[in-house]
C-alpha cells in the first residue's frame, strides 16, 4: 500500500512528487514565506528548523511526504501520514502553500487528487488532524465533505511549548466524491 501512495500525482492542473535533496533549497524557500503561519503547526518548517524536520518527517517509514506544484511552480508540500495497512487508515497533514495560493482553489484541487490516490490505493478512511486555532484550514476540510469528529483535547505538545486541541475530520471511501 505504502508503494502506491509514493508514486507521482497528477491532477487538475496540480501534481506532486516525493520530496527529496533536489527541491529541497526551494521547499526551504517557499516554507520561510510565511514565517507566522508555523506558530499554528504542531512542528516548526519555518527557518531555522526546517532541515532537521523535513529530515524526519520525510524519512519516518509511515510518511510520504511531496512538493506540490501548480502547473510548473512549486507550489508547497502535504503528506500522507501514519499509514497503517492494517487498519487502512492514513492522515493528510503537513500541508503548507505558498502565500499567494490560497483561498485560490488549490487546496481543493490538491486534495482531490490526495484522496483519490488514497482511496484506489486501498485506504477506506483518510484522516484531517487541526489546531484548533487553524480556523481557515478547518473550513477548507469541511469544504472537501469531510465529517468534523470532535475535539482531541490538549492533544499535542508543539514545538514552540503550545498545547494544542486538535480538531478531528474524516473521509470515508463510501463518501467520496462528495
Amino acid at each position: 500500500m505504502i508503494d502506491c501512495l509514493a508514486r507521482p500525482m497528477s491532477g487538475d492542473g496540480c501534481n506532486a512528487e516525493l520530496f527529496d535533496v533536489r527541491r529541497r533549497d526551494a521547499l526551504r524557500a517557499a516554507c520561510a514565506e510565511d514565517l507566522d503561519i508555523w506558530q499554528i503547526y504542531s512542528i516548526n518548517f519555518g527557518p531555522p528548523d526546517f532541515d532537521t524536520t523535513i529530515d524526519a518527517f520525510a524519512g519516518a517509514t509511515r510518511n510520504r511526504t511531496f512538493v506540490l506544484f501548480d502547473g510548473d511552480e512549486l507550489a508547497g508540500m502535504s503528506s500522507f501520514i501514519a499509514v497503517d495497512d492494517s487498519r487502512q487508515t492514513l492522515e493528510i497533514g503537513a500541508t503548507y502553500y505558498r502565500p499567494h495560493l490560497r483561498g485560490t482553489g488549490f487546496n481543493r484541487r490538491i486534495k482531490d487528487m490526495m484522496l483519490a490516490r488514497a482511496f484506489e490505493c486501498g485506504i477506506r478512511r483518510v484522516e484531517f488532524r487541526v489546531d484548533r486555532r487553524n480556523t481557515r484550514s478547518q473550513a477548507a476540510i469541511t469544504k472537501l465533505g469531510a465529517v468534523r469528529e470532535g475535539v482531541l483535547r490538549a492533544d499535542r505538545i508543539t514545538w514552540n511549548g503550545h498545547v494544542r486541541d486538535t480538531v478531528l475530520f474524516a473521509i470515508l471511501k463510501d463518501e467520496w466524491p462528495v
